[in-house]
């Protein structure tokens, strides 16, 4: 999809939009999200409705973001979406829609519909609460992996502060 970038591109422009929001003092968003159980649904439905499910989370999340933010996807089929000019709320929002949207979704199998829902792992950056992009990166991966192992279909919030804080 033209739309999602790279692991490394947008490992890059996550770099460059945590500068300019820390140097204009704007809010910036970082959403990770991921399939719950995928590989046990690659186990027992086959690769390819697998990759249709990937498929149609990647446009769920083109369909749910703005154009002016970034798009990616990362290892293990887990996708990244950097939201410039976005506060905590603004974050929170957007991962209730994609919640809400996923939920609608069903995929057919040879042994019947399949419903799938989402993880995601939600940071930010706002008032100057942490000094490194990678701090923010790695508050919001942290934060979607305490949403999967709570039974996924939710998202959660980490702060990527000195000392991180759950608030959810």
């Amino acid at each position: 999809m033209s739309n999602v970038f790279s692991l490394s591109q947008i490992r890059h422009l996550m770099r460059v939009e945590f500068s300019r929001a820390q140097r204009y003092g704007y809010p910036l968003s970082c959403l990770v999200l991921a399939c719950d159980r995928l590989d046990q649904l690659r186990d027992l439905h086959g690769f390819e409705l697998k990759e249709r499910v990937v498929d149609s989370f990647v446009e769920l999340l083109v369909d749910q973001t703005r154009t002016c933010d970034y798009l990616g996807r990362l290892m293990d089929d887990r996708l990244m979406a950097v939201l410039p000019h976005t506060t905590r709320q603004g974050a929170e929002s957007v991962a209730r829609r994609m919640l809400d949207a996923a939920r609608l979704r069903s995929f057919e199998s040879p042994s019947g519909p399949v419903r799938v829902t989402l993880s995601i792992g939600l940071s930010h950056y706002e008032d100057d609460n942490t000094l490194f992009f990678d701090s923010l990166v790695a508050a919001a991966e942290t934060a979607l992996a305490r949403a999967a192992a709570e039974g996924g279909d939710r998202f959660l919030h980490l702060d990527p502060g000195p000392v991180a804080q759950t608030r959810t």
